[in-house]
């Protein structure tokens, strides 16, 4: 049978794990200041104040760690693009925070996660995944084209989905 608590002896309780000052939790709630230290001794040794900070705390901790249905809504989110981040810039100006959502590659890992724990063999969902990450490679392409100054205007870019990027006229 669980002992209630008195209202001071949960105040203590309450104002110890919030600040984790065993005195002053005891003075907080409403204890005399000259006793507050053999009180708050006395009171954390008795079997019901220690397993109700014991049940508050695992509550707490529990609060803190993600479920199952938040990672599949912050996965949807990244997938849909809602997600943003902060991305630093510097320049001879000075120092730009902007905010950007997830690249293409990072979007369809999140859908790819999602559907990991949605099975089913769904043809057209997987060649959805492939164009776009199809898509995905030949923007990486032409992104590091872009800025390495190389121009490939003429060639013809064949892309390989299972080996990667091959120019056509180079055989590389």
């Amino acid at each position: 049978m669980k002992r209630k608590l008195t209202p001071k002896q949960q105040r203590f309780a309450d104002e110890y794990i919030e600040s984790g000052k065993k005195e002053e939790s005891a003075i907080k709630a409403g204890y005399k200041s000259r006793s507050a230290h053999s009180i708050a001794t006395e009171n954390l040794q008795k079997p019901a104040i220690k397993s109700y900070i014991d049940e508050r705390m695992a509550e707490i901790a529990s609060k803190r760690i993600m479920d199952a249905t938040e990672a599949v809504e912050l996965l949807t989110r990244i997938a849909r693009g809602e997600e943003k981040e902060t991305v630093i810039s510097s320049t001879p100006e000075g120092v730009y925070e902007s905010q950007k959502e997830a690249d293409l590659k990072t979007r369809i890992s999140a859908v790819k996660e999602i559907l990991k724990r949605y099975p089913g063999d769904d043809k057209l969902v997987k060649a959805k995944i492939r164009k776009a990450e199809a898509e995905a490679d030949i923007a990486e392409s032409k992104a590091k084209e872009a800025r390495s100054g190389d121009s490939n205007e003429g060639q013809t870019l064949i892309v390989d989905d299972v080996g990667g990027i091959e120019d056509e006229d180079t055989g590389s």
